[in-house]
């Protein structure tokens, strides 16, 4: 198949432009991630078609990655919101074409035997070591398009979006769980 991912002269990877998101081969439940990312120092676009890209939690929850540097758009849908539900308590991005990170705490909902929701999951998220969500509560998945919807699962992979905007691709590294 094709390599979708490349491997930067400093260590980082890039996911390649218009080929398709990239996630883990393992599932993971409630987790800590750290991930760092960067977009392009010579950036283009605006809005959402700015260095856009996503860091979902059971391929269902997106804390979103967007380059917002002089660059408005919706308000659940700048950097580090829990994307189209919670804005985040503060702005705390770098400077374009420098490192920033997010460190996750998550715990996934829990569902019953019958598949019905008795706890909601939430996330923290510290950005550039800011607090900016703070055991948020995630009303269900994060969908472009429509409302949240609560769909029973188990664990699942961390994907992180291709989302094939003009501007050069995001850049990741340093990722641990």
């Amino acid at each position: 198949s094709e390599v979708v991912w490349h491997l930067n002269e400093d260590g980082s990877m890039t996911v390649r432009d218009k080929t398709g998101d990239i996630q883990t081969k393992q599932n993971f439940g409630d987790v800590q991630l750290h991930i760092e990312w960067r977009s392009p120092s010579e950036i283009q676009g605006e809005g959402q078609s700015r260095g856009n890209s996503g860091v979902f939690l059971n391929n269902l929850y997106e804390v979103q990655v967007l380059d917002n540097n002089d660059n408005d758009t919706y308000v659940n849908g700048q950097v580090a919101s829990i994307y189209k539900q919670h804005i985040p308590l503060a702005k705390a991005s770098v400077p374009s074409g420098e490192w920033n990170s997010y460190d996750i705490i998550y715990h996934a909902p829990e569902f019953n035997e019958k598949g019905e929701k008795i706890r909601s999951g939430t996330m923290t998220v510290l950005h550039n070591g800011v607090l900016v969500q703070n055991h948020t509560r995630i009303n269900g998945t994060t969908p472009y398009i429509g409302f949240p919807e609560v769909v029973e699962h188990g664990d699942g992979p961390i994907k992180l979006q291709d989302h094939g905007d003009p501007s050069e691709a995001i850049s990741f590294r340093n990722i641990w769980i």
